[in-house]
């Protein structure tokens, strides 16, 4: 689930396809592709995509927001499924990768970090890196593509999470330099994590009341709020309205649903209710989004 700085794509020019066998069972843990066209096939809820724009730009939309990426941005994905519309220059060329949130539990860092990270990722996806972290994070990606080719390594599967987890650590010691008021205890990052562990879990499905997540969490609904903003610049609030406006526009976008089919779906009491509802977060009503999708 917080995989956030873990799953890659690599983009190199190679015509190769990269998967690893182990025994007789297919690896996906970490996959490999060399176009933004294979990217595209890969996104799939619960894995997480990074790109690291080496030369040319790159568009995509993630949570419907549009962005465009340049040499030395890196980009990290923490859901895949909601990531769509990649578009390409023709002079692109990248380092891409894809993993999956098995190999992530398998590799399980200690540090709490991940949850400041996936919130920071969440509203932005984009990281700007200095030249000297571009460098160490493109030779780890590519020191690792090219031990992810040693298949008769007895310990491959091992080897593979450590050297993931050393690029993870550095992607975490990047953000947190350029992010350092975010350094807050071991309480704040569990609780949060809690939080939106209870958010991924579709809570908000049926519970949209700050009121729910506090006392699940035993604390106030002041203090959830206010921890959140501490670390993301948004309260409670806003987290929970932005995971349940990020299932309603994947619903709206699956045009077989109706409106109706969508309010009870979300357990709104009326369609009328779910309408002013979308209205007030994105200044649109559904059939209005709809249209645009």
């Amino acid at each position: 689930m917080f995989s956030l700085f873990v799953v890659f794509v690599y983009f190199c020019g190679r015509a190769d396809s990269d998967y690893w066998i182990m025994g007789d069972t297919k690896f996906d843990g970490i996959v490999f592709v060399d176009t933004w066209q294979e990217l595209n096939t890969l996104r799939y809820a619960g894995r997480v995509i990074h790109i690291l724009c080496r030369k040319g730009n790159m568009g995509f939309t993630f949570q419907d927001t549009h962005y465009n990426i340049s040499s030395g941005d890196y980009v990290i994905l923490p859901n895949a499924a909601l990531a769509y519309g990649f578009s390409a220059s023709d002079d692109f060329q990248g380092v891409l990768m894809n993993l999956s949130e098995a190999f992530v539990t398998s590799i399980a860092i200690r540090s709490n970090y991940g949850i400041i990270g996936h919130l920071s990722l969440l509203r932005n996806p984009v990281m700007k890196l200095s030249g000297r972290d571009f460098r160490i994070c493109e030779a780890a990606l590519q020191y690792l593509r090219m031990r992810m080719e040693d298949e008769k390594h007895f310990f491959r599967e091992e080897l593979l999470g450590s050297l993931l987890t050393a690029h993870i650590l550095d992607l975490y010691d990047i953000h947190a330099r350029s992010n350092k008021e975010l350094q807050v205890s071991e309480r704040v990052t569990s609780l949060l994590r809690k939080f939106i562990e209870l958010l991924y879990g579709g809570g908000y499905v049926r519970n949209r009341d700050l009121e729910f997540y506090a006392s699940r969490l035993c604390v106030t609904p002041h203090y959830l709020s206010e921890i959140c903003k501490k670390v993301s610049g948004k309260p409670a609030s806003y987290w929970i309205d932005r995971f349940t406006m990020q299932e309603i526009t994947r619903l709206l976008r699956q045009k077989e649903f109706s409106l109706t089919e969508i309010a009870e779906r979300m357990n709104f009491s009326s369609v009328s209710y779910f309408c002013r509802y979308v209205q007030k977060r994105i200044n649109l009503s559904p059939s209005e989004y709809r249209k645009d999708c």
